[in-house]
C-alpha cells in the first residue's frame, strides 16, 4: 500500500467532516474515554480550516497532517505530533486511521514509520518521541511494537470504556534508536 503524509486540502474538507463524526467506528478505538465533538464543534471547526485555508494560514490544520491513498489521493486518516514537553525536546505522535476500508492493510504502521522518520528529519532538536494509546486498541499497540518502539510505561486501569477498565500504554523511541 502505497500512502502519502500531505496537508490538507479544501477537496479534503467535507471527507475529513464524513469521517470524523461521532458515529464512525473508528471512535471506539481512538480515545474513546475523551469526550467526542458535537456534528456541530465538528463543522465549525472544518469551516475554520477551510477559512485559514483559503486566506492562506501557513497551518491551517495546526500540528496534524493527512493520510492519503497515494493513487486515489482518497483521504485514510489523520497523523499529528505534540510538544510533550518541549524544555525537554520530547514530542508526542498520534495516529487516526478513520476510513475503515483501509483497516487490516498495514497502514498505520506505514503512516507512523514515514512520520516518525519525517519528525526527526524536520526537527533536529527532539531527542525523543512518545506515543500513546490505550490496552483496548490492540491494533496501535501492535503498530509501536512492529516498528520497535519501546512500552516505556503502563498506567494500570487509568482508563475506562464502556464501564470496563484498561491500561494507558506509553511507547518511546529515541533518535538514536531510530
Amino acid at each position: 500500500m502505497d500512502i502519502i503524509i500531505r496537508d490538507i486540502e479544501i477537496k479534503d474538507l467535507e471527507d475529513y467532516l464524513y469521517w470524523m463524526m461521532p458515529e464512525r467506528t473508528h471512535h471506539k478505538y481512538n480515545g474513546p474515554y475523551f469526550k467526542s465533538d458535537t456534528q456541530e464543534e465538528l463543522r465549525e471547526y472544518v469551516e475554520e480550516v477551510r477559512d485559514k485555508l483559503k486566506n492562506g494560514e501557513d497551518k491551517p490544520f495546526g500540528n496534524k497532517k493527512m493520510i492519503v491513498d497515494a493513487h486515489t489521493d482518497e483521504i485514510i486518516g489523520v497523523i499529528s505530533w505534540h510538544w510533550r514537553s518541549q524544555e525537554t525536546l520530547w514530542m508526542e505522535i498520534g495516529l487516526i486511521v478513520f476510513n475503515e476500508n483501509y483497516w487490516g492493510r498495514g497502514i498505520g504502521t506505514i503512516a507512523m514509520k514515514k512520520w516518525i522518520s519525517q519528525m526527526f528529519d524536520e526537527h533536529k532538536e527532539i531527542v525523543r518521541l512518545g506515543f500513546t494509546t490505550w490496552s483496548g486498541n490492540i491494533g496501535m499497540c501492535k503498530v509501536a511494537e512492529k516498528l520497535g518502539l519501546v512500552e516505556e510505561a503502563r498506567y494500570r486501569k487509568a482508563r475506562i470504556v464502556n464501564g470496563e477498565y484498561y491500561d494507558s500504554v506509553s511507547y518511546g523511541v529515541l533518535r538514536e534508536e531510530w
